[in-house]
């Protein structure tokens, strides 16, 4: 082989490793950072896993917001109408929380089906509603339907 060649053969492939290695890096980095969305007929299922951080979200089932006195904990229920997903949130809930509502909720799966959120996020007018959670609604409306 021609030293020439044999050179511009190195240096692509030394491009090509390090193109690999950045990639390899970042996703790994990465992979912590993803927040999955789960709608509550998915959880109910058992898909979502339990003990990592993930979204979960639907309509704020009518009559199940509880609020502990002398504390900032709330616990409501979530559903997307085929199933239903309770919530334990401690902190200030957003102005727009109210029930039969859409939100978004971060958190964390616990062993007993109840979800943990660490932040819960409300629609902010009253047409907005957000994607993952329109689009859980739908499904369970076509899955609804014989």
């Amino acid at each position: 082989m021609h030293p020439v060649r044999r050179q511009r053969l190195f240096i692509v492939l030394l491009i090509i490793a390090g193109a690999g290695l950045a990639v390899g890096l970042a996703s790994y980095a990465l992979r912590e950072n993803i927040n999955l969305f789960y709608p509550p007929a998915e959880i109910a299922e058992g898909k979502a896993p339990v003990g990592k951080r993930i979204r979960a979200g639907g309509m704020v089932l009518a009559g199940s917001v509880q609020r502990q006195p002398e504390s900032l904990t709330v616990r409501f229920v979530v559903t997307d109408y085929q199933a239903e997903l309770p919530v334990e949130y401690t902190g200030i809930l957003p102005d727009l929380f109210a029930e039969g509502e859409g939100v978004v909720a971060t958190g964390v799966l616990t062993e007993d089906g109840v979800f943990q959120a660490s932040e819960v996020l409300a629609k902010h007018d009253e047409t907005y509603m957000p994607p993952e959670v329109q689009h859980a609604l739908d499904r369970s409306a076509e899955q609804a339907r014989p």
